[in-house]
């Protein structure tokens, strides 16, 4: 029986990857730090430690033990990602960085893995407070494809999306537009990609099979311009949306761009992978959520 580690593992699509390995038959064991409860009782093992802590790292993972793949969910700044390459050196076979599309900048075009190059991009270290989220992202595979001496796989998904979504992002455009709220979204005709908590779970557990290294985008097939997407919720809701640029912080959108931003997937369909058409699950989810409200 392989054995599988997950590092940030009890909720959204880390928690959907658990349940689809265990259906595969992987002795999965799950590493947190403690503070959210799961559901899957003693079909997995649990690690409690701070990812952010080199030393809880290190006590976590015993020595002598050895994991097939490890899926780091919860690396957010280059120093997690040095730790983990020394930690984790002669321990792991393949391992698997969530990753996201904030390593782009948005641009009225399709971004390429290229585009921002994890093995040529300089490295300098530091924690997540350190540099702006993206940054730290870019920062944090750097060290990894420049530094692990084990093969890595940097997925980069766009904002995630579906009813366990603990952020609330949807929530917060269903309920301003249901109570008549303003939300102030920069540019409505910028476009952008999505994925499911579904979709991302079941590609991180196929990435698992592939001998692919380096980065690699996946989003859902298609995109949206924001207006139709607040369209869609106005159809939902009956109600028209409040559209303004300036707005108090607590009501800018947490989708608002200033252009489009949006990925290319054709490495990942290349090797066989096939992403979801878009609206073949968003406007149904915004109806699911909005009925909840």
């Amino acid at each position: 029986m392989k054995n599988i580690l997950i590092l940030g593992g009890t909720r959204f699509f880390g928690k959907r990857l658990v349940r689809l390995l265990l259906d595969e038959g992987f002795k999965v064991t799950i590493a947190t730090r403690g503070n959210t409860s799961d559901e899957f009782g003693d079909q997995v093992e649990r690690i409690q430690l701070d990812r952010n802590d080199k030393t809880s790292l290190m006590k976590a993972v015993e020595a002598g033990q050895e994991w097939d793949t490890v899926f780091d969910n919860i690396c957010y700044s280059p120093q997690a990602a040095k730790d983990a390459c020394e930690v984790f050196q002669g321990k792991v076979r393949r391992y698997i960085l969530t990753s996201t599309l904030s390593v782009y900048d948005p641009a009225p075009r399709k971004h390429k893995e290229n585009d921002v190059n994890p093995y040529i991009y300089p490295v300098t270290l530091g924690g997540k407070d350190d540099f702006s989220y993206g940054e730290a992202k870019r920062l944090a595979e750097a060290v990894f494809l420049q530094q692990a001496d084990f093969p890595v796989a940097a997925v980069r998904f766009p904002i995630v999306l579906g009813e366990d979504d603990y952020t609330g992002r949807l929530e917060f455009h269903i309920d301003h537009i249901k109570q008549g709220q303003p939300i102030g979204i920069p540019n409505l005709k910028a476009e952008m990609c999505f994925i499911s908590s579904g979709e991302a779970a079941s590609f991180l557990a196929w990435l698992r099979k592939q001998r692919v290294e380096g980065a690699i985008n996946a989003c859902s097939q298609g995109v949206v311009k924001l207006s139709e997407l607040i369209g869609w919720i106005e159809k939902e809701t009956g109600k028209k949306a409040v559209i303004a640029k300036q707005v108090r912080d607590e009501d800018k959108s947490p989708l608002g761009v200033p252009d489009s931003w949006v990925m290319d997937t054709s490495k990942a369909e290349r090797l066989g992978f096939e992403f979801q058409p878009l609206r073949a699950w968003l406007p149904a989810l915004i109806g699911r959520m909005s009925a909840e409200r």
